[in-house]
């Protein structure tokens, strides 16, 4: 079959742009260049790969888990259902915390530890972008552990990795605390491909969401510098409760608020 018959094809079976990324993935090629190779015969191989790889779609398995990787701040990053899939509100998170680091601290050899690392997307790509950072990677998953190595690997940075319950076995002091740590509650309506895929360890922080915050803040208190600043991702419901629990936890802190692109309350972060 030639590249246009397939994603007639794909187009039947799934969103015609879910077809598309998988063809161009399986292909190596962009999806925006899949345009230049319409006429092009596709091997065997690749055509029967196609159609097993669109069978998962049809059940509803996200199709960052089926191409086994995600885009994330411009940069190609590995996942798999170990890890929780990067959204774009968490590129957010690391656009607002480099312009708060730029702000905030003149000296940018500064030791930073992210949170919760998953697919190691925030701190790696911290890590890129300013490589004077000293770069600690944290996940209480060993499968998780794996693929944020990978990716490190993949992009050759010089991070440190360690298994740890958030700031547990870890040793600071820091002077940035970064974490989008599982924030839905209990029973709390998701999507069914959320629920159905990705790790409920990365998703749930029990009752009221805010499990890990306390965990954090609690911890954080002699592993920090006197100078710091915690950048937080947070759900767009829990803005209140966890100014209260920053203050009851951290006492007299600045405390910042910003709404991500659809104007929702998605970042906290506190300074000293």
């Amino acid at each position: 079959m030639r590249v246009e018959d397939l994603i007639v094809y794909g187009k039947s079976k799934v969103h015609s742009e879910h077809a598309k990324m998988l063809l161009a993935a399986l292909l190596n090629v962009n999806s925006l260049e899949l345009l230049n190779y319409l006429d092009q015969e596709v091997p065997e191989e690749i055509e029967k790969k196609f159609k097993e790889k669109l069978a998962e779609l049809v059940k509803n398995r996200p199709i960052q888990y089926v191409i086994g990787n995600v885009n994330f701040y411009g940069e190609e990053f590995l996942v798999n259902e170990s890890t929780l899939i990067p959204r774009f509100e968490t590129e957010e998170l690391v656009e607002n915390t480099i312009m708060y680091l730029d702000e905030f601290f003149e000296d940018k050899n500064l030791k930073v530890i992210d949170l919760g690392t998953g697919t190691g997307c925030i701190g790696l790509t911290l890590k890129k972008l300013i490589p004077s950072l000293d770069m600690t990677l944290v996940d209480i998953s060993d499968n998780a552990l794996e693929m944020a190595r990978q990716n490190q690997e993949k992009k050759g940075l010089d991070v440190t990795i360690i298994k740890s319950n958030f700031l547990e076995q870890v040793s600071g002091p820091f002077d940035i605390i970064i974490s989008n740590p599982p924030y839905i509650k209990e029973g709390e309506e998701i999507e069914s491909i959320v629920k159905e895929n990705e790790p409920s360890l990365a998703l749930y922080g029990g009752k009221d969401g805010l499990d890990c915050y306390r965990t954090i803040l609690n911890q954080c208190k002699s592993k920090l510098n006197p100078k710091f600043m915690i950048a937080f991702e947070i759900g767009c419901n829990q803005r209140e409760e966890l100014l209260k629990l920053i203050h009851q936890e951290l006492g007299n802190v600045k405390v910042i608020c910003k709404k991500d692109l659809s104007n929702r309350d998605r970042m906290i972060f506190i300074f000293s």
